[in-house]
């Protein structure tokens, strides 16, 4: 459970960030927000596996960075459907997705215990 909130985290906490910075990104508020990592969140559970298997040879010959790829995909399917948000394009998305992946790691690290040395 505690994966699907930091995911969740990570994704309201990375478009909302890329809003302030980007301006061709819109948000309508904190509703259309926290619907957009829901929608999100559903689309890669559902999509993104089905995603992932038809660009398997794809994702072999960039050794895994076709996976952003695929998360600007399912980022762009989710702003489809969520109205008060718009990510004015693919290239905001690649970036959506690569800031979702940096602060779903670092968000993940900070949960882990840390190590005695």
């Amino acid at each position: 459970m505690t994966k699907f909130i930091l995911k969740y985290l990570s994704i309201i906490l990375s478009i909302y960030l890329l809003s302030i910075i980007i301006n061709t990104i819109h948000i309508d508020g904190i509703l259309p927000l926290l619907i957009m990592g829901l929608i999100l969140l559903i689309v890669n559970l559902l999509l993104k596996p089905f995603f992932l298997l038809i660009t398997l040879p794809f994702s072999i010959l960039t050794l895994g960075l076709f996976t952003f790829i695929v998360n600007a995909w399912t980022i762009m399917i989710a702003d489809h459907f969520v109205s008060g948000i718009n990510m004015s394009g693919f290239l905001n998305s690649l970036l959506a997705a690569f800031i979702i992946a940096i602060l779903h790691h670092m968000l993940q690290n900070m949960n882990k215990p840390s190590k005695p040395h």
